[in-house]
């Protein structure tokens, strides 16, 4: 019997290892257009509202070029610098073979969501996709969870949401659902080991046998 009767899946840093991309594509353009380059940590202080929103802070009056060479870095550097993690889409395989609803909840905008999961071959696989740019509140306020509870009809203790940051562990509980901490990506197990939730997987391989056990 499965125990879970939807999944909801996080991008960066849990489908792909996108976080070098992100923050060699802000670099591009802040250095470009700013003459300056942002560490690591000064970058992540920006996440919460999608790109376009952080671009037209930065950028004023040179928004729309810097908006350009933002997605056009975004995505001509994909394929090279954010690849898909290995088994993640058998993962995904199984889990249309059971019929499951998969979704999508992540802050990224719809631009960079969809470059994302159509280089990676990977778009098709999800029945609702939920972006930054399609909730009022961002993560970790729990607002794209709920809308794809209600799209499914979905009982919140019957939902698995699999992410890799604080904030998606934050927007599950508040959410009443059940977290996956995925910590196969160096930098989110570097930040957030220590994160409290219901389960953790620090390998790909780990996660899909707990997939397949919560489902065969």
């Amino acid at each position: 019997m499965k125990n879970f009767d939807g999944i909801i899946f996080d991008i960066d840093g849990t489908l792909a290892n996108t976080h070098e991309l992100i923050f060699d594509t802000f670099n591009h353009v802040i250095g470009k257009y700013l003459n300056k380059r942002m560490s690591n940590d000064e970058i992540v202080a920006l996440f919460g509202p999608t790109e376009d929103v952080i671009l037209k802070e930065y950028f004023a009056e040179r928004y729309n070029d810097a908006r350009n060479d933002y997605y056009d870095y975004y995505k001509k550097n994909h394929k090279e610098k954010a690849p898909a993690y290995p088994g993640i889409e058998e993962i995904l395989i199984f889990l249309k073979s059971h019929l499951i609803p998969i979704g999508i909840f992540t802050g990224k905008g719809r631009q960079t969501s969809e470059i994302t999961l159509k280089e990676l071959g990977l778009l098709d696989y999800f029945d609702l996709i939920i972006t930054g740019d399609d909730v009022e509140n961002h993560k970790p306020d729990p607002e794209g969870i709920r809308l794809l509870l209600s799209k499914f009809n979905l009982e919140e203790e019957k939902v698995l949401m699999v992410g890799d940051v604080a904030n998606d562990v934050k927007a599950a509980q508040d959410a009443g659902v059940k977290c996956a901490l995925v910590l196969w990506d160096k930098f989110s197990r570097e930040k957030f080991s220590y994160v409290e939730t219901d389960f953790k997987f620090y390998s790909v391989e780990e996660f899909k046998e707990f997939i397949k056990n919560n489902f065969d």
